[in-house]
Order: structure tokens, then sequence, then C-alpha cells
């Protein structure tokens, strides 16, 4: 589990929420958190911006752990 997924999936447990009322009031699938908290996917920007509303930590804890998902992956490219 990468860091983004780790977060999120802690942050959901704290507020005993399951994926599915997450991914609800995220506006996405359930499959889609599944992927999320299991670093098979990153979220945009965007869903990052929703999740940090819904699970109340601040965006940054979530978009650092994007900058580095996109830099390490532009970097493996070189």
């Amino acid at each position: 589990m990468n860091s983004i997924g780790h977060t999120i999936k802690t942050s959901r447990e704290m507020l005993k929420m399951t994926q599915q009322e997450l991914a609800q009031k995220v506006r996405v699938g359930t499959h889609t958190i599944e992927k999320y908290e299991s670093g098979e996917q990153i979220p945009s920007t965007q869903t990052i911006m929703k999740l940090s509303t819904v699970l109340d930590i601040p965006a940054s804890e979530l978009l650092k752990y994007n900058q580095v998902q996109t830099t390490s992956t532009s970097t493996e490219h070189i």
C-alpha cells in the first residue's frame, strides 16, 4: 500500500466510514476507493480535494504523496 492509500484508508477507518460511504460522499465508485487504498490508482487533484474535505484532513497531506508519485514516475522514464 502506498502512502496516499494508507492515509485514505486510515482516515476513513478513524471516522468509522465504509468504503461505500466514502465513495458516495466523494462521488466515485467503491471500486475506485479500493484502488486508491491499495495503491493501484492515484486520485486526481480534484478528487484529493474532495477526499480532504470528507476525511477532514489537509489536502496537503494527500497532495504531497501525489507529487512524490508524479516525480518518481517522471524520473523513471528518463
